[in-house]
């Protein structure tokens, strides 16, 4: 019965643990010349209305930290549905508010893994007596079988300067979250990793705070 409670409460401990964000790949262009970006427009591609809105606020609000306007796309695109947004709408609000770069995140996907822990028995020591033997081995007992349930979100984030015609590929990122309990946990990791790394490759400036 201890050893039955105590796996229940590692168990918990581990679904509910702080998620977790590792970034797996970064790939800064070599034509990137060290320009400054000066209003960056945040974009995320959601079905879910609320977790879009969510993680372009916070990111455009970790971006502003650095000195640097950046513009949630919740504030100036009219997205009423989750479906994509007209280009030609885009390209209009990119010029009509000057944004020089966009930064861009999508879920890639998410994977589920179940690890199957099988029952390991509690061997009690042997005795000198055949009833003292029996009666301590008859009641052998067993941990139970459990599962471990382990979740992975992965994302991509990518970073353009808005330059004619399409605009220009200047840094991609990808990130696995570990058993996030939420999507604000994804959140969360998610922005302060890409704005660590956009520092690191000096494409933002280091933070004052």
């Amino acid at each position: 019965m201890k050893q039955t409670l105590l796996i229940a409460v590692l168990l918990f401990a581990a679904a509910t643990g702080n998620a977790s964000t590792k970034l797996k790949m970064s790939w800064k262009s070599p034509t990137y010349s060290g320009q400054r970006f000066t209003n960056i427009l945040v974009i995320g591609m959601s079905n879910n209305l609320e977790t879009r809105a969510d993680f372009e606020v916070a990111l455009a609000n970790e971006i502003t930290s650095h000195g640097i306007t950046a513009i949630a796309g919740t504030d100036i695109l009219l997205r009423p549905t989750a479906g994509p947004l007209d280009l030609k709408y885009l390209r209009e609000q990119i010029a009509a508010y000057k944004i020089d770069a966009v930064i861009v995140s999508r879920l890639v996907k998410v994977e589920t893994n179940v690890t199957y822990i099988p029952g390991q028995p509690y061997f009690l020591p042997y005795y000198g007596t055949f009833y003292g033997y029996y009666g301590a081995v008859y009641p052998v007992v067993y941990s139970p079988d459990y599962l471990v349930e382990e979740r992975t979100v992965r994302v991509e984030t990518n970073l353009y300067a808005a330059t004619p015609p399409d605009g220009e590929l200047i840094w991609t990122g990808t990130s696995d979250t570990f058993n996030p309990s939420s999507a604000h946990k994804v959140i969360n990791g998610l922005v302060q990793l890409v704005v660590k790394e956009l520092e690191k490759v000096a494409i933002l400036p280091q933070s004052g705070k």
